[in-house]
This record gives C-alpha cells, structure tokens and sequence, in this order.
C-alpha cells in the first residue's frame, strides 16, 4: 500500500464560493455593459453551472435563447464578454468580495508543513486562478502548488478527466498516491474517470447531486469549533464520531480506505 503524497484541488466552488456572488454577477455586469438582454438569476445559473465554462454557458444560453444572430455582426461576442466578466471578477477579488470557503487555508498550509504536494486542477481560466489565489490566500500562493493546470493548457471541460490527467502525468504521480477536492458532479466523474479517490465539499448549487463514487461528501471541510456536516460517501462511517474538521491525519486514513476498494 503506498503512502499519500499530493492533494489536487478544483477551485470554483471548491477553494471558494465563486460562483452565485462572483461570476454570476460578474457575468450579468459584462451582459448589461454589452447592451444585451441578458440576465442569469440565481436558479438560471445553477441551471447553467451543469454546463462546463463560462464560454460554453454563453454558448449554449445564446442558443437556447436563439439570439445566434448577434454573432453576425461580431463574431467574436462571447469572447469579448468572457474577458469583461474576467476583468469584472478581478476586480471583485481585489475588494475582498470573495472569500475561501471554511478550512481550505488551514488545510493548505498544514499539507504544506506535512510536505504533500499541491496542485489544481481547474476548467476555469488562468487569470481566474491567479487572481483568487494571490487574493484570497498570499501574494506568493502561486508557488504553493506544484502544478496549476487550467482551460488554458486544456480545452477539455469536465467530466472529462483530461485536467487531472495532465495534473498527475505532469507530477509524475500514480493515481492512487493521490486526493481531489471537487464540488461538483461534473468534477466527480472527471475525477473518477481518472481514477482519483475525492473528497467532495457541496455548496448551494451543488447539494442535491449524485456523489456515490465519492470517498466523503461533506458540507465543507470543517474548522476547529466548527465542524464539517457528513453528507455521504464510501468512507463516511470510518470518520463519524472521530472527526470533526478535515486535517492530514484523515486524508492520509482516507486515502488508504481509497486504496482498499481499488
């Protein structure tokens, strides 16, 4: 049985709840500055969370509201709003309107000290990243992670499992020596079709979905005082009663029950 060497994490809704505060409204400032019609409400939203990237959201939006013809006279519409609703994020980073979700900073920093190796992996943009991590977490948050692999280096979105392929091919890495943080169906079966045992931390848009190949489902991953609630998943009875929050000592416990149903 080999020992856990790294931790893989996605980033929107899983380092922080990005999504319904953050891009949502960052997405209906671009739209409302383009002049267009647009307008995604809280539920539209997690409607459209099922799909996969902000460009594609657009996409699938633009055809379902069959406003196609728009691209005629700019064809290059969704990408010039996906860089405003970029440049709007960015800028709700920079006056703290986004926040780690509990326990992710302490997590981070006590893997660190425990010498695992950090990575993301992520469908989001690049600049998204960097942004929330120098923001939310330290100017230097970069260097923490060993790889950050996002829709710039792979244009696959989830499910499919090409990020976190690219992620342990680039470290060099057995999947199973591994951990994934997700939040999300979609990020779940990226993650098992790579064969990557995860951990799932649910939010608003994401409670209700199917997380049976999950090792834990949780509400989030806990602080001292503040304990995580225990959604789910194949390792939910070994914790009950003995955790409260979710530190290295239970990752590296959870990746050996992970190992034992390989």
């Amino acid at each position: 049985m080999t020992a856990l060497e790294a931790l893989i994490f996605d980033v929107d809704g899983t380092l922080a709840d990005t999504e319904r505060d953050g891009h949502r409204v960052a997405f209906n400032q671009a739209f409302s500055d383009a002049g267009l019609d647009w307008n995604w409400d809280t539920v539209l939203y997690g409607k459209l969370l099922k799909i996969s990237g902000g460009k594609e959201r657009m996409s699938r939006y633009m055809a379902d509201k069959g406003d196609q013809h728009l691209l005629n006279t700019n064809p290059t519409l969704i990408s010039d709003l996906h860089g405003a609703k970029n440049l709007l994020y960015s800028e709700m980073l920079q006056h703290g309107r986004i926040s780690l979700r509990p326990g992710v900073r302490r997590l981070l920093s006590d893997a660190r000290d425990a010498g695992l190796r950090l990575a993301i992996a992520t469908t989001t943009s690049r600049v998204n990243v960097i942004e929330l991590l120098q923001q939310t977490l330290h100017p230097e948050a970069l260097s923490w992670f060993e790889v950050i692999a996002t829709a710039d280096e792979i244009p696959d979105k989830k499910p499919s499992p090409a990020v976190y392929e690219y992620v342990i091919d680039k470290m060099q890495l057995k999947k199973e020596n591994c951990l994934a943080f997700e939040d999300s169906e979609n990020g779940l079966m990226s993650t098992h079709m790579a064969g990557i045992e995860t951990i799932v931390t649910v939010n608003d848009y994401t409670g209700n979905g199917n997380y049976a190949p999950a090792l834990l489902v949780l509400s989030d991953l806990g602080e001292p005082g503040k304990p995580f609630e225990i959604m789910g998943g194949k390792a939910a009875g070994f914790i009950r009663n003995r955790y409260t929050y979710v530190n290295v000592e239970l990752l590296r416990n959870l990746q050996r029950i992970g190992q034992s149903h390989i």
